[in-house]
């Protein structure tokens, strides 16, 4: 019998993601508090976060195989996340343009019931053009990408915002890492195909 999977995350990407997998699997709010630690860097707030998700599912469905994953924009080591509202992803994209980023994207799987952990981070560099305000806004207009790491929807028309995109696995600056995440679910015991 295959352990129940739960996607420890109310990211609607993430669960387009998973969704890609075909795989059946439910969705649970980990309910963590997403502040930063005084000096944490943006590399270790992610991955703090994607387990810390992970194990706050699992803690109440111990028999699952849960999910966990969280990303940060990493401009020059300060963290950049979800900007909420359009005048801070006016402030985020202004101080991107032209930059490289990292965006941090990390996955955990878990299974308390069999002890079962695992954790990696997918870096995703990304090279942003040097925009115009006027450039900005009208993308801003258009996506409404104020749920989005960093204010970019690369999956939408953020794409064009961009030069360049390095990763060695692609869905991750969607979001969550699947080739990591399929990596992991294996060892779990989860039979993906």
């Amino acid at each position: 019998m295959q352990r129940t999977v739960i996607l420890g995350s109310t990211s609607r990407y993430r669960r387009e993601l998973i969704n890609r997998l075909q795989l059946p699997f439910e969705v649970h709010a980990p309910e963590v508090d997403e502040a930063a630690l005084p000096g944490e860097s943006p590399r270790a707030l992610a991955a703090r976060l994607a387990l810390a998700k992970a194990n706050a599912v699992a803690a109440r469905f111990p028999e699952a195989v849960v999910i966990g994953s969280d990303q940060v924009a990493d401009l020059a080591g300060e963290a950049l996340g979800k900007p909420g509202d359009h005048e801070r992803a006016t402030t985020q994209l202004r101080r991107m343009r032209g930059q490289a980023l990292i965006f941090q994207t990390a996955v955990a799987v878990v299974c308390h019931a069999t002890g079962f952990v695992q954790s990696d981070i997918a870096p995703v560099r990304v090279v942003f053009r040097d925009l115009s305000d006027d450039a900005i806004e009208r993308y801003l207009r258009a996506e409404q990408p104020y749920d989005c790491a960093g204010s970019a929807k690369s999956e939408g028309l953020g794409i064009a915002l961009l030069d360049a995109i390095e990763s060695d696995d692609p869905s991750a600056l969607v979001g969550l890492p699947l080739i990591r995440t399929c990596r992991m679910l294996r060892a779990a015991g989860i039979d993906l195909l």
